[in-house]
């Protein structure tokens, strides 16, 4: 990268990081105060709204798009959604891309102000990691009222962000919560992690591709299924992650 690329990219990533702290308090403030009196589906419409809005200034401060394929693959909610985790984008550009979905969240982003007043007022399902078997109950419940009411669960079964190329430990609540709920699992790659970097504030353009994999059904499936059906979601997650990231190597992106 040149000097003027990263000056250039400096300047992009600093004025995306204005916009999307002004509009993220914006919206959030407005989500926050009408939690009161709109209902449910009118403060997630906001969210949806806000999710879109960052996607457009990403594009045009960064220059940073994105292309979604295998929609053709993605079923009638509800379903969970086992996404692979790179970057901040995907915790972003989910919201309005699979809505209406609820998102599988650490608990401590709730107690940021505006932000996670935001979060609750959407009803995210929030989790304490450390209380182990307590959290994954917490999941179970308030993750299959979701999918009763139809909307969509997400869930990052690493956890946390992964570097591309790197395939963290997978964990079982998302897949656990599919088989118990009886809907389908879609797994879901992208390489937004080349672009927008984990811990990092440039963004570098292009366009992240995502793609949505075959649906995996659980509709007569057991716990006793569940490690299987976890390596079976595992490898087609990381499969089409590789694949995403060879076709950017071989076209120079």
């Amino acid at each position: 990268m040149s000097v003027w690329q990263f000056v250039k990219g400096g300047v992009r990533s600093t004025l995306f990081f204005g916009l999307f702290v002004v509009g993220t308090v914006g919206f959030g403030l407005g989500i926050s105060v009408l939690w009161p009196v709109v209902s449910l589906q009118q403060r997630r419409n906001w969210a949806r709204n806000w999710s879109r809005s960052i996607r457009w200034v990403l594009g045009w401060s960064c220059q940073l798009h994105e292309q979604v394929e295998g929609w053709e693959n993605l079923p009638a909610p509800p379903y969970v959604i086992l996404s692979k985790h790179q970057s901040a984008w995907e915790t972003v550009a989910f919201v309005s891309l699979f809505y209406p979905c609820v998102q599988v969240l650490k608990q401590s982003l709730t107690h940021i102000p505006v932000f996670g007043w935001a979060l609750r007022a959407t009803d995210q399902i929030a989790i304490d990691r450390s209380k182990g078997v307590a959290a994954l109950h917490r999941l179970h419940e308030h993750g299959t009222r979701q999918l009763q009411e139809g909307v969509a669960v997400l869930i990052f079964p690493e956890g946390t962000r992964s570097a591309p190329g790197v395939t963290g430990k997978y964990h079982p609540g998302g897949v656990s919560l599919a088989l118990a709920a009886g809907v389908p699992i879609v797994p879901v790659a992208h390489n937004a992690g080349s672009f927008w970097p984990r811990r990092s504030f440039l963004k570098k353009p292009g366009v992240i591709r995502v793609r949505i994999g075959t649906p995996l059904p659980t509709a007569g499936l057991s716990r006793a299924d569940r490690k299987a059906l976890m390596a079976q979601l595992e490898e087609r997650i990381e499969t089409m992650t590789r694949d995403l990231e060879q076709s950017q190597t071989a076209s120079g992106g």
